[in-house]
């Protein structure tokens, strides 16, 4: 089984992610990680740390010569802030008692800061903000380039563009762009649109001028998914449910919808749902949708169509002209701290959620085809698509 596990904080000496379940022999060499971590650091809007870090991986163990070994692949990423943050963040104790400088002890609201100190019985909101720190998704975006590596050799392509940034919404084009984040990552805050690119940019300076943030919308897309990942037949074998799960937990996630989303209850029944017609690409059994309302997800299982998911992001809670909190060593009103940050990260965001999608796919994919190496998997992929193919080959004929 395909799973995952982080550490480090936003401000410590690294991060580091450790991936279980890669089957043995899938080509892998760092700048596939390394080119989705530049990604991530991308975007119109982004705060000053995005200057200082250059996120680059280092495989610890798990691939040798160019192939993964099937055994736990470690990965690092080197926090290059740390030798500014070498004396607050040391796990060492303080010298003499005399506390850490740059402690946190206005929260800000909307973050994990206050929720935190009192779950975990600490004085110091900084013991919480920099694991909750976005930070931390570097590591989860490098988990997902490996899953997507694993993606591609299926014929997968993931890729995500903005469609809302604060009160600009974007015009879509249809069909798609093939590639996806081609197209996409050329435009500043990687919107399709070239009107709404502008307006979105006007935003963001209107509203680092305000000292205050934006959030946003995007859409991640993922082609060539084959049909039949997932189950309908417990309730934590859903794709759908699986999927939004994954995608809420991103820091400063709060909304999914798969397809029409929210609009489906909008409508009526025949505006909804994606009638059937033969055709169809190969390990569909010749079957294929007129539309794809439902976003390739149909009783928690891909449909062979693409997988469509809006991700929706609340704004950054660290403002620049803080909003009201308390003081924790007083208990009088105060503003709440500022720190360095971003005005907007819906753009990173949607190539976090990539990542993320990438291994709730991979998992599903491991699940339904296994195999310890590469080869197994892929002929146990090649023999479910050519059973499908020929179980319904020629029917009405």
């Amino acid at each position: 089984m395909i799973r995952f596990t982080t550490a480090g904080e936003s401000h410590g000496k690294a991060l580091v992610a450790v991936l279980e379940g890669v089957p043995a022999g899938l080509g892998l060499v760092a700048e596939d990680v390394d080119h989705q971590l530049r990604r991530r650091m991308g975007g119109y809007g982004r705060g000053a740390r995005m200057k200082i870090e250059a996120d680059t991986v280092e495989y610890v163990s798990g691939v040798r010569a160019g192939e993964t070994l099937g055994s736990p692949i470690a990965m690092l990423i080197p926090n290059r802030d740390w030798e500014n943050w070498a004396d607050v963040m040391a796990a060492e104790p303080d010298a003499g008692g005399s506390g850490r400088r740059r402690q946190v002890t206005r929260p800000r609201p909307g973050h994990a800061d206050l929720v935190g100190v009192l779950k975990y019985d600490r004085t110091d909101a900084r013991d919480i903000l920099e694991r909750a720190s976005a930070r931390e998704t570097a590591a989860r975006v490098a988990c997902g380039a490996v899953c997507r590596r694993l993606l591609a050799e299926f014929g997968v392509e993931i890729g995500s563009h903005v469609v809302e940034l604060g009160p600009v919404r974007a015009s879509l084009p249809d069909p798609l762009p093939t590639p996806l984040n081609d197209a996409a990552d050329r435009s500043p805050v990687r919107c399709l649109d070239a009107e709404a690119t502008e307006a979105i940019v006007r935003a963001i300076d209107a509203a680092k001028h305000a000292g205050d943030t934006l959030g946003g919308i995007v859409e991640v897309v993922a082609r060539g998914v084959v049909l039949g990942l997932g189950s309908h037949v417990s309730w934590d074998r859903k794709l759908d449910g699986r999927v939004a799960q994954a995608m809420m937990s991103i820091p400063a996630v709060k909304g999914v919808e798969i397809g029409l989303g929210f609009e489906a209850a909008r409508r009526q029944g025949s505006e909804v749902h994606d009638e059937i017609i033969r055709g169809g690409r190969s390990g569909t059994g010749g079957f294929a949708r007129r539309t794809n309302r439902a976003g390739g997800l149909e009783g928690g299982m891909t449909t062979g169509e693409p997988l469509v998911v809006h991700v929706a992001m609340k704004p950054i809670s660290t403002l620049m002209q803080p909003l009201g909190t308390v003081e924790l060593r007083t208990g009088e009103p105060a503003q709440a701290q500022s720190e360095r940050s971003d005005v907007s990260a819906v753009p990173a965001m949607g190539v976090i959620a990539e990542g993320m999608l990438a291994i709730v796919l991979a998992q599903a994919m491991g699940e339904k085809f296994g195999g310890d190496s590469l080869g197994e998997m892929r002929a146990s992929f090649d023999a479910y698509v050519e059973r499908m193919n020929r179980r319904w080959d020629g029917l009405g004929e």
